[in-house]
């Protein structure tokens, strides 16, 4: 199987290539330069492989919560490829991807949401992959969904933001914290590999990031 991936959530812009079983990835820190650099990083990428977008079995794409213009970046540029060479398409969880980076079993997932929030989820890997225990949602770090048991990892970038919040919520469930991992497109396409070969790609049209935060500012009249 021939899978293409790529992520624009945070301020790096990754792609990677699974090429039956092996995995290529590569990661520039893109800044606001997203939409410049992904598109010359998919081609080179590609003429390394000797693949071309006829050639793959799938589009994946990081498909949030993160950066309000950077999901529409990766799911526009994933709905354009997939379109032009009729491939189905997946998008992938920012922080179920940072679960499968963190290695664990119990893993607690928080990126910055800014304006003192962050963005949650909290999953446990069994034989059929992450279950989330708590799915995506956001909160203040002193709101975050309670978890049980004594042996959670923490990861991602709302922990290096607001560890001792973090820490404090989960009054020592949390053995040990990851906040320099962020989403990527190697964690993604292995994430994505098992549901391609399942069948669960979708039709480019009906791929749609997953925003959690509606609301980017609020009003004067509603702080």
């Amino acid at each position: 199987m021939k899978i293409l991936a790529l992520d624009t959530s945070t301020e790096y812009c990754s792609i990677a290539v699974w090429l039956d079983g092996e995995i290529l990835s590569r990661e520039v820190l893109a800044e606001q330069r997203h939409s410049e650099l992904i598109l010359p990083m998919l081609r080179q990428m590609l003429g390394e492989t000797g693949l071309t977008l006829a050639q793959l079995d799938g589009i994946a794409f990081g498909a949030g919560p993160g950066s309000f213009t950077g999901l529409r970046i990766a799911c526009g540029v994933a709905q354009g490829l997939a379109f032009g060479a009729d491939l189905p398409v997946i998008g992938i969880c920012t922080l179920e991807a940072l679960a499968e980076a963190a290695g664990g079993n119990n893993v607690i997932a928080a990126l910055d949401a800014r304006m003192s929030e962050i963005y949650h989820a909290a999953y446990t890997k069994t034989v059929d992959g992450w279950q989330p225990v708590s799915g995506p949602t956001l909160c203040p770090p002193q709101q975050a969904p309670l978890v049980r048991g004594r042996s959670w990892m923490g990861c991602g970038s709302g922990f290096s933001m607001y560890g001792e919040a973090l820490r404090t919520r989960y009054d020592g469930c949390i053995k040990h914290v990851m906040g320099d991992l962020r989403p990527h497109a190697r964690e993604m396409i292995q994430l994505a590999e098992p549901r391609f070969a399942k069948g669960l790609g979708v039709d480019p049209a009906d791929a749609t990031p997953l925003y959690v935060r509606n609301k980017v500012a609020l009003k004067e009249k509603e702080r």
